[in-house]
Formats: structure tokens, sequence, C-alpha cells
């Protein structure tokens, strides 16, 4: 398949129960989950039936799964107690990734926080973020998927060439991969629904990390324009971003065999009508 297509998917009550069960009621061909509060800092142990369950089930429907990592990992912050916090939420998350299957681990690029230069801030980066990519030796391990913000406040990754500067500090590290968040990259300033907007971001996006490493799309309408940094997703084709964008993103050299997940509104009918769109768009 070109693009599987899915969403991200509530667990509570259990990945496999509750997660693949969503799964098929929207019609997924791909999932992404949260394996700890993406909120807090907990590093919950996983349920071994229902992580052993999740891989067979995922991997007998050729199903691709994917982990979001928690919100407030920062490996930019000015605040040493984050940093240390980042890296063992982080560390949870990609070990649980393997636990169940799932190719990517899903993280934030962060910001530049208390005063810090983003200089100092990808040192800070390359220091605490390496070794755990270092870590990463297994055939089964996920890759570390980066995905930039909307551009808010001190952000060390928005625009597709902030990624040049981040793969730096990180040597361009084998397992590191690209996940690509449509609502974000528009935000932050390329507009992806002008013509031709999106194959000239995707062209830009390879030309600054090379070829192979956009591993994951998160296919996100924006409630804002173009340039707005905000981070309001809607659904495909009833925001700023409209339909015909995603049907352009569908048909770009480099996102041949790249999954889509959506994250909109509209609870379990807008997602299934989110991922029947988006299948529709497809060449």
């Amino acid at each position: 398949m070109r693009n599987p297509i899915g969403g991200h998917v509530p667990v509570a009550g259990g990945l496999a129960t509750t997660g693949l069960a969503f799964a098929r009621d929207i019609g997924a061909e791909t999932v992404q989950v949260f394996v700890a509060n993406p909120r807090g800092w907990a590093t919950p142990a996983g349920n071994p039936a229902q992580d052993e369950r999740f891989r067979a089930e995922c991997a007998e429907a050729s199903i691709p799964a994917y982990v979001h990592a928690p919100y407030l990992i920062n490996f930019g912050s000015g605040t040493e107690a984050t940093v240390e916090r980042s890296v063992e939420s982080l560390r949870h998350s990609l070990r649980r990734g393997r636990a169940i299957g799932a190719l990517g681990v899903v993280v934030h690029t962060g910001s530049a926080t208390g005063g810090r230069t983003r200089k100092e801030a990808l040192a800070q980066v390359r220091a605490r973020l390496l070794p755990l990519l270092d870590e990463l030796t297994h055939d089964d391990d996920p890759f570390l998927l980066l995905e930039s913000t909307a551009g808010q406040g001190s952000s060390l990754c928005s625009r597709t060439w902030d990624f040049g500067p981040y793969f730096e500090a990180l040597d361009a590290h084998p397992k590191l991969g690209i996940c690509l968040d449509t609502c974000h990259i528009y935000a932050a300033g390329h507009d992806v629904a002008g013509p031709g907007g999106m194959k000239q971001t995707l062209d830009l996006l390879v030309e600054t990390v090379g070829e192979g490493r956009l591993k994951l799309i998160h296919a996100n309408d924006s409630k804002d324009v173009a340039g707005a940094h905000k981070d309001r997703h809607e659904n495909i084709g009833s925001g700023h971003i409209g339909q015909e964008p995603f049907r352009e993103l569908l048909g770009h050299p480099a996102t041949e065999g790249v999954p889509l997940v959506i994250e909109t509104p509209g609870g379990k009918e807008g997602n299934a009508a989110d991922v029947a769109r988006l299948k529709s768009l497809r060449p």
C-alpha cells in the first residue's frame, strides 16, 4: 500500500482491547498510541498480555504502529530537572515502542527556554539525545521521529530548514527520522494550501534532510491561517489547508510508503470521515 491511512487511537482499557477496536471502527490501516500520560512524567509498565496481543494483531493485519511520546519532553530546556525527566520519559517511550512492535516514536523537537540561545539548546540536545539514539541497537527498535512545532515561542524546529541543524546536532543518526505534521508546518509559515505549496514544502524537506527520512505524516487541517503559529487541528477539508493539498501530498515521491495518521476533532465519527476522505485522495 502506498500510504496506509489511520489515526491516533485511545488506549484506556487496553492497547489491543480499546485501541485496535477503535482503529477497526474508523477504518484505520495504521495507528498511533500513547504509552504514558501525554501530559505527565509517569513511566508506567505495560501490560505484557495486551502488548503481545497488540503486536500480534498489528502484524497479522499489516498495521504499522507508532508511539507518540509525552508533550512535556524538551531537550532544549533551561531547567535541568526537565531535561533529566525528558531523558527518562523518552527512553520509556522508546522501550515501550519496541515492546509493542512500533516502527517509530514521535517526539516534539522542543524549544530553547531559560534564556538559552538556539546554539546552546542544540548543544544540549546533542549531549542528552544522542546517547538515547545510540541505545537503539536492536533490529526491532523503533525510529525516533522528530516532529516540528507550529513555531510558538523559542521553538527549535518549526520550518523545514530547521531540521538541518537539528539533524546535524545528532550526527544525522541512522535511527533518526521525521514526522511531518501538516497543521504545524502550515502554522509555522509554509503555505501548503497555495498553488504547489505542498510540493514545494516536501521538496524543501528532502533537500534539508535527504531522501528516506520522512517516516510518518500527521495529516491535520488547520483552524488558523498560514503563519499564525497556532497549533489548532481541524478536520480534513474543513480548515484553511483544504482537501486538495492532501491529494498533492499523497502523490509526492517523498511520501511513497509513508503512513498518514490523523489527529483531528470529532471523535470516532469525525475520525472515520477523515480517514475515508484521505483514502479517496490516494492516487
